[in-house]
This record gives C-alpha cells, structure tokens and sequence, in this order.
C-alpha cells in the first residue's frame, strides 16, 4: 500500500507542475513580451515615410511599448501569485 501511496503522490506532483506550467499568465504574457519587442524594434527603426503616414504619430512604437508593460504584468502577476497545487478531497491521502 505504501508503494501505491508514492506512486499517487508523484502523479500529484506532476499533475501540479503541469498546471504550473501551462498556466494561462504565462503564455499570454510571454507572447505579449515577444511581439511587443518585435512591435518595438519596428517603431524605433521607423522611417520618416512610416511617420508621415500616421500623421507623425510612432503607432508602432507606443503599441510595443504597451504590449510590452502588458506582457511584463501577466509575468510578474504569476511570480506573485502562483497557482495553488489542487487540495486532495476526503476520499483521497
């Protein structure tokens, strides 16, 4: 019984690093952060046509910029606040 017990407590283990893992915060913000330096590296290498087109407003600047802090929120949202591994009902230990 206690080799079950091990081997149940492993899978738990696993199933919470799982969950962990592919947390949703951590996809979305990662994504965020790659395409807003992308959108970033875009606006600061704008050309003057680029600008005019917009009125000489950098779009592709300040929407990198805001992706960026957007990205950086969810990441450090799940640094602080980490999911909670599952708490086992009463049938279950």
């Amino acid at each position: 019984m206690s080799e079950l017990q091990n081997e149940v407590s492993e899978l738990e283990r696993k199933s919470a690093t799982a969950a962990r893992l592919f947390d949703i915060r951590r996809i979305i913000g990662g994504l965020f952060v790659v395409y807003g330096v992308i959108v970033t590296i875009a606006g600061i290498t704008a050309s003057d046509a680029d600008l005019k087109k917009a009125e000489n407003i950098n779009i592709n600047l300040w929407t990198g910029l805001g992706m960026l802090a957007l990205g950086l929120f969810f990441l450090v949202w799940l640094k602080l606040r980490p999911t909670a591994p599952p708490i086992p009902q009463d049938g279950e230990a």
